[in-house]
């Protein structure tokens, strides 16, 4: 039964309940209650706790924590996945406060008729086969992610929608960013922190109030969010990342603040970044996850590792670890190659239980490659992406430009990154050819039954990447035989076992970094040579 108090505050909380109770909120999109507290509190989200339970058409029961906003304002997102009628009651741990405790209400989920794809499907699953991503309603989701790391923090509204239309334009559906102060921003643009202190921190609402702008332009414009909570580095600049700064219990207290603030939207969480979790490193993080997502989190989650550092062992029986994140880095030697086109990447997806692999970091374009030295081109940019969804299952692959990530206002160096070199502006970053490459790729890969396809290296003849690490040819079919696609990174001639080729019958070249397609005709040989210099992509199919 509603809590009804008298006077003028018990009337305006009759008038909220009641509008509440006839709220329509359409399927996968946000519902959102707000309550006061009726008393101040020293340091609110380490001194109350509020849930509330939603209970669903069906009689299903879900507890969802609510999160502080600032004052005595405190509020709660749910995301409802059934039609009909839903109610809920809250829980606080002041059961004295009035304000907080059994305030209930209701609401009908009605179905959604717009034409964004995060709400027409529905929220993100791992596919049956644990091979890829999909949407709730069966819809396969290739993850083409872009990598705004400051983009959320440091963007003012109208460059943030400039960005979010330019990458939605392109394919782009995912933007990967940081989510707190850390070692390339020590706030956001008004200079704010997201949270003080250490020992016992306390969150900065204002602060969080203007990423939900950012957040919630972010999914308005069909884009998923793919938030890294706790970024973790250790080194020179390790204080300045709260998986450094932080004890364990209050990096907890941080990430459940933005996993009850966030968890309503279409995201994908990325518990912790850039960091080693690796042998008993990884008993910390697993402990850590669990006590943030419990076992079963409504969003999917994974790690985002340093470069070159393969995790998926560690956390692929944890349940809350939904799909395995790795970053094959920056670098530009045979040995880094190698790593990425035979090392765990290539080996990883073999092992049970099956996980989807996405490369959350390859290297990022006009970046300045380790060792070289050089800036990242198109072609490197492109080279590392086809590598990354040939060598496992594909289930995506994230992009990075230099000056998106960190969100740069005028040419010069990311913070404390000296050795990336100078980064372009931000609104010159977002047409770096590269980001034009990956709109080619997405193309691509929706013109067919991507998520069918099975690394195949024994369709090759021979390995250029033998003798050549950047020459790796990677090659993949899908499972029934249907569609072979061969990767060739620098072009010239290609030798394919003619035994493995039965009944792929018609060819054609796709150019990756135009989007033009030649067509060879009937398969009459089992050699092929690319029409030009560069990278190609062979594409043999039945019929």
């Amino acid at each position: 039964m509603r809590r009804i108090n008298t006077g003028l505050v018990g009337v305006v909380w009759l008038l909220l309940a009641t509008a509440a109770e006839a709220q329509q909120v359409a399927q996968w999109t946000r519902f959102e209650a707000q309550f006061t507290a009726g008393a101040d509190y020293a340091n609110p989200v380490q001194d109350v706790r509020l849930e509330v339970e939603f209970t669903s058409p069906g009689g299903q029961k879900l507890t969802v924590p609510a999160f502080w906003d600032g004052f005595r304002v405190w509020k709660v997102r749910f995301s409802p996945e059934e039609r009909g009628k839903w109610s809920y009651r809250t829980r606080s741990s002041k059961a004295d406060d009035a304000g907080l405790h059994e305030q209930a209400g209701s609401f009908e989920c009605v179905a959604y008729a717009g034409q964004n794809p995060l709400y027409r499907h529905g929220a993100l699953r791992v596919s049956d086969d644990r091979r890829y991503l999909m949407h709730a309603d069966g819809t396969p989701f290739f993850w083409l992610g872009d990598t705004a790391w400051n983009g959320v923090l440091k963007a003012d509204p109208q460059s943030w929608g400039i960005y979010l239309k330019d990458r939605a334009a392109k394919g782009f559906n995912v933007v990967q960013y940081v989510t707190t102060q850390w070692r390339t921003a020590a706030g956001n643009a008004d200079g704010r922190p997201a949270f003080y202190g250490r020992e016992k921190i306390s969150i900065d609402a204002q602060f969080y109030q203007w990423m939900d702008e950012r957040v919630d332009a972010m999914n308005e414009a069909g884009l998923v969010g793919a938030p890294i909570l706790i970024w973790a580095i250790a080194g020179s600049t390790a204080q300045l990342n709260p998986g450094q700064l932080l004890p364990d219990d209050q990096i907890v207290v941080l990430a459940r603040y933005m996993v009850a603030r966030y968890g309503a939207h279409q995201v994908v969480w990325m518990l912790a970044g850039d960091a080693d979790y690796r042998g008993e490193k990884a008993e910390r993080w697993k402990k850590i996850g669990r006590e943030v997502f419990g076992e079963r989190p409504a969003r999917l989650a994974t790690m985002h590792p340093g470069g070159r550092m393969w995790v998926a062992d560690e956390f692929r029986a944890e349940p809350w670890y939904s799909f395995n994140g790795y970053q094959s880095g920056h670098g530009e030697s045979p040995e880094s190659h190698r790593w990425h086109t035979s090392g765990p990447p290539s080996q990883g997806w073999k092992q049970e239980p099956h996980h989807p692999e996405i490369n959350l970091e390859p290297n990022y374009e006009a970046h300045l490659a380790g060792g070289t030295r050089r800036p990242f081109d198109a072609h490197a940019v492109r080279r590392a992406a086809y590598w990354s969804l040939l060598i496992a299952p594909p289930a995506g692959v994230t992009y990075g430009g230099h000056g998106i990530w960190s969100w740069e206002l005028q040419a010069r160096p990311p913070m404390t990154h000296l050795y990336t070199g100078v980064a372009p502006p931000w609104h010159e970053a977002v047409k770096l050819p590269g980001s034009v490459s990956m709109k080619h790729l997405k193309d691509f890969f929706s013109s067919f039954a991507w998520y069918k396809l099975r690394p195949d290296p024994g369709l090759l003849a021979e390995q250029p990447g033998e003798q050549a690490p950047e020459r790796f040819v990677a090659a993949a079919r899908t499972e029934g035989g249907e569609e072979a696609v061969i990767y060739v990174p620098e072009g010239g001639r290609i030798s394919l076992k003619p035994d493995r080729l039965a009944g792929l019958t018609s060819a054609e070249w796709f150019n990756p970094s135009t989007g033009a397609r030649t067509r060879i005709g009937r398969v009459q040989k089992h050699e092929f040579q690319a029409p030009g210099a560069g990278d190609w992509v062979l594409v043999l199919k039945k019929g």
